[in-house]
Protein backbone atom coordinates (compact mmCIF):
# COMPACT_ATOMS: atom_id res chain seq x y z
CA UNK A 1 0.00 0.00 0.00
CA UNK A 2 3.03 2.05 0.80
CA UNK A 3 4.57 1.53 -2.06
CA UNK A 4 1.40 2.23 -4.55
CA UNK A 5 0.65 5.70 -2.69
CA UNK A 6 4.82 6.45 -3.37
CA UNK A 7 4.48 5.63 -7.01
CA UNK A 8 1.02 7.82 -7.32
CA UNK A 9 2.76 11.03 -5.51
CA UNK A 10 5.66 10.87 -7.91
CA UNK A 11 3.47 10.48 -11.09
CA UNK A 12 1.54 13.56 -9.48
CA UNK A 13 4.71 15.12 -8.73
CA UNK A 14 6.67 14.34 -12.16
CA UNK A 15 3.39 15.72 -13.91
CA UNK A 16 3.33 19.14 -12.06
CA UNK A 17 6.58 19.42 -13.20
CA UNK A 18 5.97 18.59 -16.76
CA UNK A 19 3.49 20.72 -17.18
CA UNK A 20 5.46 23.80 -15.60
CA UNK A 21 8.06 23.03 -17.84
CA UNK A 22 6.20 23.20 -20.91
CA UNK A 23 4.21 26.07 -19.29
CA UNK A 24 7.51 28.19 -18.95
CA UNK A 25 9.26 27.26 -22.61
CA UNK A 26 5.89 27.51 -24.86
CA UNK A 27 4.15 30.18 -22.89
CA UNK A 28 6.06 32.09 -20.30
CA UNK A 29 8.88 32.34 -22.27
CA UNK A 30 7.79 34.42 -24.97
CA UNK A 31 5.41 37.08 -22.85
CA UNK A 32 5.46 40.51 -23.95
CA UNK A 33 4.78 42.88 -21.55
CA UNK A 34 3.94 46.61 -22.38
CA UNK A 35 6.14 49.15 -21.72
CA UNK A 36 5.98 52.66 -20.42
CA UNK A 37 8.71 54.28 -23.07
CA UNK A 38 10.10 57.33 -20.57
CA UNK A 39 9.25 60.42 -22.36
CA UNK A 40 12.89 62.12 -21.46
CA UNK A 41 15.74 61.43 -24.51
CA UNK A 42 17.89 58.99 -22.18
CA UNK A 43 19.07 56.12 -24.50
CA UNK A 44 17.17 53.23 -23.04
CA UNK A 45 17.89 49.24 -22.40
CA UNK A 46 17.61 46.87 -24.96
CA UNK A 47 17.31 44.31 -23.32
CA UNK A 48 16.03 43.15 -19.74
CA UNK A 49 18.31 41.21 -17.24
CA UNK A 50 21.41 42.26 -15.36
CA UNK A 51 24.20 44.89 -15.87
CA UNK A 52 27.51 42.91 -16.48
CA UNK A 53 29.72 45.64 -17.39
CA UNK A 54 29.52 48.97 -18.38
CA UNK A 55 32.60 50.70 -19.87
CA UNK A 56 33.71 54.20 -21.34
CA UNK A 57 36.19 52.98 -24.01
CA UNK A 58 39.05 54.92 -26.07
CA UNK A 59 39.93 53.21 -29.24
CA UNK A 60 41.24 50.21 -29.03
CA UNK A 61 40.73 49.92 -25.06
CA UNK A 62 39.49 46.46 -24.31
CA UNK A 63 36.49 46.36 -22.88
CA UNK A 64 37.07 43.32 -20.14
CA UNK A 65 39.35 41.21 -19.12
CA UNK A 66 37.41 38.21 -19.62
CA UNK A 67 40.19 35.36 -17.94
CA UNK A 68 44.28 35.76 -18.06
CA UNK A 69 45.40 36.71 -21.12
CA UNK A 70 41.95 36.73 -23.12
CA UNK A 71 40.66 40.00 -23.62
CA UNK A 72 37.10 41.36 -25.50
CA UNK A 73 37.52 44.80 -27.55
CA UNK A 74 34.89 46.65 -29.41
CA UNK A 75 35.74 45.11 -32.73
CA UNK A 76 35.44 42.01 -31.01
CA UNK A 77 31.73 42.38 -29.52
CA UNK A 78 30.52 44.48 -33.03
CA UNK A 79 32.30 42.00 -35.24
CA UNK A 80 34.23 45.55 -37.05
CA UNK A 81 37.04 47.93 -36.60
CA UNK A 82 35.84 50.94 -34.49
CA UNK A 83 37.95 54.12 -34.08
CA UNK A 84 36.35 56.34 -31.80
CA UNK A 85 36.05 56.07 -28.54
CA UNK A 86 32.38 54.36 -27.37
CA UNK A 87 30.47 53.36 -24.56
CA UNK A 88 29.56 49.82 -23.79
CA UNK A 89 27.49 48.29 -21.72
CA UNK A 90 26.87 44.70 -21.39
CA UNK A 91 23.33 43.11 -20.52
CA UNK A 92 23.00 39.37 -19.22
CA UNK A 93 18.84 37.77 -19.99
CA UNK A 94 18.72 34.52 -17.66
CA UNK A 95 15.99 32.34 -19.08
CA UNK A 96 12.91 34.06 -16.75
CA UNK A 97 13.77 37.20 -18.32
CA UNK A 98 11.71 38.82 -20.78
CA UNK A 99 13.41 38.02 -24.14
CA UNK A 100 12.32 40.64 -26.64
CA UNK A 101 14.74 43.05 -27.19
CA UNK A 102 13.73 47.31 -27.97
CA UNK A 103 15.68 50.09 -29.48
CA UNK A 104 16.95 52.47 -27.36
CA UNK A 105 16.74 55.27 -29.55
CA UNK A 106 14.90 56.33 -32.62
CA UNK A 107 17.14 55.96 -35.72
CA UNK A 108 17.41 54.17 -39.34
CA UNK A 109 18.52 50.55 -39.48
CA UNK A 110 22.48 50.85 -41.33
CA UNK A 111 22.89 47.26 -41.58
CA UNK A 112 21.79 43.77 -39.38
CA UNK A 113 24.59 41.12 -39.53
CA UNK A 114 24.29 37.84 -38.33
CA UNK A 115 27.85 36.46 -37.58
CA UNK A 116 28.29 32.54 -37.15
CA UNK A 117 30.33 30.98 -33.59
CA UNK A 118 33.66 31.66 -33.86
CA UNK A 119 34.77 28.13 -32.98
CA UNK A 120 30.95 26.94 -31.05
CA UNK A 121 28.84 28.29 -28.69
CA UNK A 122 29.53 28.20 -25.25
CA UNK A 123 27.38 28.51 -22.97
CA UNK A 124 26.80 31.00 -20.80
CA UNK A 125 26.67 28.95 -17.18
CA UNK A 126 29.51 31.18 -15.24
CA UNK A 127 28.01 34.34 -16.25
CA UNK A 128 24.28 33.05 -14.69
CA UNK A 129 25.75 31.82 -11.61
CA UNK A 130 27.87 34.79 -11.00
CA UNK A 131 24.46 37.05 -11.54
CA UNK A 132 22.57 34.84 -9.26
CA UNK A 133 24.66 35.00 -6.34
CA UNK A 134 26.34 38.75 -7.21
CA UNK A 135 29.72 38.03 -7.40
CA UNK A 136 32.15 40.79 -9.75
CA UNK A 137 33.34 40.73 -12.13
CA UNK A 138 30.04 38.84 -13.63
CA UNK A 139 31.98 38.25 -17.02
CA UNK A 140 34.38 36.46 -15.59
CA UNK A 141 35.32 33.07 -17.65
CA UNK A 142 32.53 34.32 -20.11
CA UNK A 143 34.08 33.07 -23.68
CA UNK A 144 30.67 33.69 -25.01
CA UNK A 145 31.49 37.19 -25.32
CA UNK A 146 33.83 37.07 -28.30
CA UNK A 147 33.66 33.31 -29.20
CA UNK A 148 29.42 32.64 -29.79
CA UNK A 149 26.91 33.04 -32.72
CA UNK A 150 25.46 37.24 -32.52
CA UNK A 151 23.56 39.02 -34.55
CA UNK A 152 25.07 42.68 -34.71
CA UNK A 153 22.24 45.69 -35.84
CA UNK A 154 23.60 49.25 -35.99
CA UNK A 155 21.24 52.21 -35.76
CA UNK A 156 21.90 56.10 -37.00
CA UNK A 157 20.19 58.21 -34.51
CA UNK A 158 19.86 61.52 -33.46
CA UNK A 159 20.84 62.18 -29.81
CA UNK A 160 20.92 66.08 -28.40
CA UNK A 161 21.44 67.65 -31.60
CA UNK A 162 24.39 64.96 -32.74
CA UNK A 163 24.39 62.42 -35.09
CA UNK A 164 25.24 58.97 -32.99
CA UNK A 165 25.77 55.57 -33.95
CA UNK A 166 24.65 52.51 -32.04
CA UNK A 167 25.52 48.53 -32.17
CA UNK A 168 23.17 46.09 -30.75
CA UNK A 169 24.60 42.85 -30.68
CA UNK A 170 22.29 39.86 -29.75
CA UNK A 171 24.48 37.14 -28.66
CA UNK A 172 23.34 33.59 -28.79
CA UNK A 173 24.17 31.41 -25.52
CA UNK A 174 25.05 27.35 -25.77
CA UNK A 175 21.55 26.38 -25.84
CA UNK A 176 20.04 29.12 -28.08
CA UNK A 177 17.61 28.39 -30.36
CA UNK A 178 17.48 31.14 -33.10
CA UNK A 179 17.93 34.93 -32.90
CA UNK A 180 15.29 36.50 -34.20
CA UNK A 181 15.59 39.89 -36.06
CA UNK A 182 12.13 41.92 -36.90
CA UNK A 183 14.23 44.92 -39.10
CA UNK A 184 15.88 45.51 -42.14
CA UNK A 185 18.34 48.22 -43.46
CA UNK A 186 16.95 51.35 -44.18
CA UNK A 187 13.70 51.33 -41.91
CA UNK A 188 13.12 53.90 -39.64
CA UNK A 189 12.10 52.86 -36.21
CA UNK A 190 10.48 54.85 -32.85
CA UNK A 191 12.91 54.32 -29.60
CA UNK A 192 11.44 51.15 -27.27
CA UNK A 193 9.54 49.76 -30.56
CA UNK A 194 10.59 45.64 -30.54
CA UNK A 195 13.07 45.04 -32.94
CA UNK A 196 13.95 41.29 -32.31
CA UNK A 197 14.38 38.45 -29.74
CA UNK A 198 16.97 35.69 -28.31
CA UNK A 199 15.50 32.12 -27.12
CA UNK A 200 16.79 30.89 -23.89
CA UNK A 201 19.49 32.54 -21.92
CA UNK A 202 21.54 35.39 -24.39
CA UNK A 203 23.40 38.61 -23.68
CA UNK A 204 22.65 42.31 -25.18
CA UNK A 205 25.62 44.68 -25.60
CA UNK A 206 24.64 47.94 -26.81
CA UNK A 207 27.44 50.23 -28.19
CA UNK A 208 27.38 53.58 -28.79
CA UNK A 209 29.46 56.26 -29.79
CA UNK A 210 30.52 58.72 -27.00
CA UNK A 211 29.72 62.36 -27.27
CA UNK A 212 31.20 65.00 -24.28
CA UNK A 213 28.52 65.09 -21.86
CA UNK A 214 27.35 61.57 -21.49
CA UNK A 215 26.38 60.17 -18.45
CA UNK A 216 26.12 56.70 -17.56
CA UNK A 217 22.95 55.83 -15.32
CA UNK A 218 23.82 51.91 -14.65
CA UNK A 219 26.57 49.92 -12.97
CA UNK A 220 27.67 46.24 -13.02
CA UNK A 221 24.48 44.02 -10.88
CA UNK A 222 21.68 46.60 -11.91
CA UNK A 223 18.48 45.22 -13.06
CA UNK A 224 17.30 46.75 -16.36
CA UNK A 225 14.20 46.40 -18.52
CA UNK A 226 13.91 46.90 -22.19
CA UNK A 227 12.81 50.14 -23.37
CA UNK A 228 12.38 51.21 -20.16
CA UNK A 229 15.07 51.96 -18.00
CA UNK A 230 17.82 54.45 -19.17
CA UNK A 231 21.38 53.73 -19.54
CA UNK A 232 23.04 56.81 -20.59
CA UNK A 233 21.83 60.60 -21.01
Amino acid sequence: MEIKRLVVYLFYGLSVLTLAFLYWRYIWFFRNPQRKIPGETGILSPADGTVVYVRHLLPNEEVVTIKKGVEAKVSDIVREDSSSPKIVIGIFMSPFNVHYNRIPLSGRVQFVRHHPPLLKNFHMSSMHWRTIIGRLPLYENSLHIIQNERTVTKLEGNYRGNELSCYLVQIAGGSVRGIESFVEPGREIDRGAIFGMIRIGSQVDLVVTWIDGMQTKVKPGDKVRAGETVLIE
